[in-house]
């Protein structure tokens, strides 16, 4: 199994895991162009993929999945909920191509089971993601609002983990963000900070996971050095911790 997050931020998500012979995205956040040139410059092509997944309306997540359809023929997997509440925030143009699922069951892609788990980040019908090709296990787990109840289990069954670690807690709360606006962000809808990350990771973490990739850094409350130091801070040398960049693809991570 292999992933590349081609972004990872709140301008913008967009990750691609291969595994036994299927092709996935998940989330389009970025636009066609830049998902098609960063899995170019990775060995890979756009038009060879199988399906793109989303995950919640934010537009962050979703924007461009119009256009990943019209342009490259990529089916759309998305909820009924998620796609009826992007459509109310923004023009996806035309889409002929639309598979629904729903939120908490299990996708097939022939021998590759996508598992959807619902969060409580304050999204219409948001899911975070484990993708299982038989050997192993890799979670997309961003956009989580809080530690809910599961969370911990899901952890200790991966291989490898993409986890957010949206903020650094003191640098949100020194921010020019208005009250609200920080409640909103740590609050039980919103982000894990690094922290809890950490912890997350720490506590949770079984004994095979290999690695964990950290996403969805905030580009106003956070910065890649901070997360990489809790998190070190925390966990040692047990898992090698690495960072998703908010402005191009990561190497090809691989399990």
């Amino acid at each position: 199994m292999k992933m590349v997050a081609l972004q990872s931020g709140s301008n913008g998500n967009c990750i691609y895991v291969e595994a036994d012979g299927v092709r996935l995205l998940f989330d389009a956040g970025i636009s066609g162009k830049q998902a098609e040139d960063r899995l170019a410059s990775r060995g890979r092509n756009i038009r060879e993929v199988d399906a793109l997944l989303i995950s919640h309306e934010h537009r962050d997540h979703s924007r461009c999945m119009g256009t990943y359809q019209r342009k490259y023929g990529i089916p759309i997997h998305v909820t009924d909920k998620t796609l009826a509440a992007t459509q109310e925030r923004q023009n996806l143009g035309k889409i002929k191509d639309i598979r629904h699922y729903r939120s908490g069951t299990s996708l097939q892609f022939d021998s590759v089971t996508v598992e959807t788990i619902p969060t409580p980040h304050d999204g219409v019908d948001g899911v975070a993601f484990v993708v299982d090709d038989g050997r192993h296990r890799l979670g997309i787990l961003t956009d989580l609002g809080h530690v809910f109840d599961g969370l911990n289990a899901v952890m200790a069954s991966l291989d490898a983990v993409l986890v957010e670690s949206n903020y650094d807690p003191l640098m949100l709360e020194a921010s020019p963000y208005p009250e609200f606006l920080k409640e909103r962000i740590r609050g039980d809808g919103g982000h894990l900070s690094n922290i809890e990350a950490a912890e997350l990771l720490r506590d949770s973490a079984g004994p095979g996971l290999r690695w964990a990739c950290l996403g969805h850094l905030s580009a106003e409350n956070n910065e890649p050095h901070l997360a990489l130091r809790t998190h070190r801070d925390m966990l040692d040398s047990r898992i090698p911790i690495h960072v998703a960049s908010r402005h191009e693809a990561t190497d090809v991570m691989e399990l």
